[in-house]
Order: C-alpha cells, then structure tokens, then sequence
C-alpha cells in the first residue's frame, strides 16, 4: 500500500493552517474543506453568496482534477453554510456544476465559519473517474 500522497493544486492559495489542500490514499481523493479563496489568497468575504459558492466549487474542482478525479468522481460532498436558507440557492449553483452526478450529500448549517465567509465544502472522490 502506498502512503497517502499530498495534493497541491497550483491554482490554489497555499492553506492557511497545517493541512493539504487535498490528500490522496487507497484509490480515494480526501478534498479539505475548501472556503471560498481566491488563487491570490484574497478572500471573498462580502461577496454574494452565489460569488463564494461558485468560487469554493471551483476550489473543491481544482483539488480534484489536480489529483486525477472529476466531479464524476465524487462520492460525498459535505457544504457548511451560515444559513439554513442558503440551501436553496446553493442547490441550484451545485446542481449546475455537478451536472447529472449526484453524490451523496449533505448541507450543514452553522453559526459562523472562519473570516465572515459563508459557505465551506468537503468531499471524498474516487480517482480515475
């Protein structure tokens, strides 16, 4: 067995705490929760929500291709959000991205998440998909 591989996709921020973007183990992509951060380190604190929603999928993507998976390779995604009522927005942004695959999932609210911002994501991916 192979030990876990490190993911660091180019087009992302460096993370701002002592963990990997993405780690790779057992055929199986680990996506961290990804906040809404630009690939300059800017921060979308602020921004609409549909902003930091589009931007923390286009991270989760990043993470994922950059490790040899796809969004076909999703098998959980997990969305924190501040706001119950987000869901709804949210859904329709996802369904967008995800196109017909439909991981498992679930949409968490929260009271608050790091800097103001109101969404984060994590997923699980299979590689090769």
């Amino acid at each position: 067995m192979a030990p876990p591989r490190e993911i660091k996709p180019g087009t992302l921020a460096a993370p701002g705490g002592h963990y990997s973007h993405a780690v790779v183990s057992n055929g199986m992509v680990y996506v961290s929760g990804q906040l809404p951060i630009g690939a300059d380190g800017v921060m979308l604190t602020g921004a609409p929500f549909e902003v930091q929603a589009r931007q923390v999928l286009a991270n989760v993507q990043a993470c994922l291709e950059a490790a040899g998976s796809s969004i076909a390779g999703l098998v959980h995604v997990r969305v924190y959000v501040t706001d119950v009522a987000l869901w709804a927005p949210f859904n329709a942004i996802y369904q967008q991205w995800a196109g017909p695959h439909r991981p498992a999932r679930a949409v968490v609210p929260v009271p608050a998440l790091h800097h103001g911002l109101l969404i984060e994501i994590e997923a699980i991916a299979s590689l090769g998909t």
